[in-house]
């Protein structure tokens, strides 16, 4: 769970002083970019991160910091989608408790395009990978929002694109899964039980 630096900045799991930075992120982005601001029933994390991801032992909050300042966020926690207003199958195949969920992926427009979102995603999955019982990492997006889907296909697979279905009123969702990271232990033991075949 080692700080990165890249460039002028730095990629960490939050700390509670970098609450009121990251709920600052977050609340702009759904004000200045979404335009439709906080909506109680999507946005309940944002009001107590830190119940919700610092003090959560399977959940965590990611942050992209440059100068004290919390300029990007990534939040993982262990809720499935939710039918509705996604498709039961959906919620069946990503149960909640079983599923890493990854959101809040958010960076301020002026420090785009420095590898910081996908630093954080790759930190996100990285930690899910160590935490027992999670057996898929899921996300969905709007892809309506510059960018995001290029972002996501890059980095996820595609499992279902909900863009002519109206789902989650009429934005352009579609939903991702991506492999969990294999761990360190898990590598070695893997070159364990190779070596042990191999004699």
């Amino acid at each position: 769970m080692s700080d990165r630096a890249i460039g002028p900045y730095l990629v960490r799991h939050a700390v509670p002083q970098d609450v009121p930075g990251a709920r600052s992120v977050m609340l702009d982005t759904f004000y200045r970019e979404f335009d439709y601001g906080y909506v109680p029933r999507w946005h309940s994390d944002v009001v107590d991160i830190d119940a919700t991801y610092l003090a959560h032992p399977r959940h965590t909050l990611v942050v992209a910091v440059r100068g004290g300042e919390v300029v990007g966020t990534t939040a993982l926690h262990s809720r499935g989608p939710a039918h509705p207003p996604h498709p039961r199958w959906l919620t069946e195949r990503y149960p909640s408790g079983r599923t890493a969920q990854l959101l809040r992926v958010y960076v301020r427009p002026g420090h785009r395009r420095n590898g910081l979102a996908r630093a954080m995603v790759l930190m996100a999955c990285e930690f899910a990978a160590r935490i027992p019982g999670y057996e898929s990492i899921y996300l969905h997006t709007n892809v309506d929002i510059p960018g995001a889907e290029a972002f996501w296909r890059g980095l996820a697979t595609e499992v279902y694109d909900a863009r002519t279905t109206g789902e989650h009123g009429g934005f352009g969702t579609v939903h991702f899964e991506i492999p969990i990271p294999a761990t360190a232990a898990a590598a070695a033991a893997a070159t364990a039980h190779t070596w042990v075949d191999s004699r």
